[in-house]
């Protein structure tokens, strides 16, 4: 901390993270520790699994190894620093290094958000209109949405920065969380959050309200679509070909909305903490396994994977 007249101003600030757990520290640590070795087990894996099979040099799958390359982005912004502080006795962060985490969660975060539903609209075309889903999913267009979701995801979150670097912080530096997110801090600090308040709100309606919303309208249309088909067999098809992406969205948002709407006021109970592990940590890890498990397409190209290992 730095003084200044009758201010002390806050240089850094203290990570309570999960140590007021102290007797199962060890079990927790090596429970996340796990996890985000999974996490970046799976989704480098399916990057590479993508990247090696020319099988799956499609839309779909152009989306998921953005998806898994975010979501290995995401969970680093926050594990490694939640692990290494299970053997600090101060678990600080600089006010620079709490600024540049919340940078990088907030632009995985929102650059997933804006992702998922160009995979909804994926899925719209490849049911709604299969003939032309060739033409209408050209590789031009599935590059454009991409990266409009990360520049997207990246002006939001600078948006947030230079707003977080007008606060001021004077009063207490102790942050009842694993990581620097927004509400702890704006609690924390001594200056007029009104700004930083409407800003957030702002990108909650665009990045989160409304990208639900053409989310289910795209399943709306899709529900139809499915409807129409004749066949048990074709209908079962069809539902298997989005199922996994809308297990997906339903965990992303539920999740995102129960810990933002329980820590609005900027407090984090255990509970919240915990349910954040969830929603930072562990969803990472599933979305691999979602998109996986029941897909034959990645099934056969693991099948393939030996052969070209040995080819090579």
């Amino acid at each position: 901390m730095t003084g200044g007249g009758n201010t002390t101003e806050i240089t850094y600030f203290i990570l309570l993270g999960f140590s007021d757990f102290p007797r199962i520290l060890a079990v927790l640590f090596a429970v996340f520790l796990l996890i985000y070795i999974l996490t970046l087990t799976w989704n480098l894996g399916l990057i590479i699994l993508i990247r090696m099979d020319s099988h799956l040099h499609t839309p779909m799958y152009f989306f998921l190894s953005n998806l898994s390359f975010i979501d290995v982005c995401y969970v680093t912004s926050t594990a490694p620093k939640m692990l290494s502080n299970f053997f600090q006795e101060q678990q600080t962060i600089t006010f620079v290094g709490c600024a540049v985490q919340y940078f990088v969660f907030s632009t995985m975060g929102l650059s997933e958000s804006c992702l998922m539903t160009a995979m909804a609209y994926d899925r719209y075309t490849a049911i709604c209109n299969p003939l032309l889903y060739s033409s209408v999913m050209s590789p031009t267009l599935c590059i454009q949405m991409v990266l409009g979701s990360y520049l997207a995801a990246l002006s939001a979150s600078i948006s947030q920065l230079c707003a977080m670097f007008q606060l001021h912080f004077c009063g207490l530096n102790v942050i009842n969380h694993f990581f620097c997110d927004m509400p702890q801090l704006l609690v924390l600090s001594c200056t007029d959050t009104l700004f930083v308040n409407l800003l957030t709100a702002i990108l909650t309606m665009i990045f989160g309200i409304i990208n639900a919303f053409i989310i289910m309208i795209s399943y709306g249309f899709i529900v139809m679509s499915i409807m129409k088909i004749t066949s048990a067999k074709g209908r079962s098809k069809a539902f298997n070909t989005c199922a996994s992406h809308l297990t997906a969205v339903s965990l992303f948002y539920t999740s995102g909305i129960f810990v933002y709407l329980s820590s609005s006021s900027g407090g984090s109970s255990s509970f919240d903490r915990f349910a954040s592990v969830f929603y930072t940590v562990v969803i990472p890890m599933l979305n691999p396994l979602i998109y996986s498990l029941r897909n034959k397409e990645i099934k056969d190209a693991l099948k393939r994977l030996p052969k070209k290992t040995w080819y090579c």
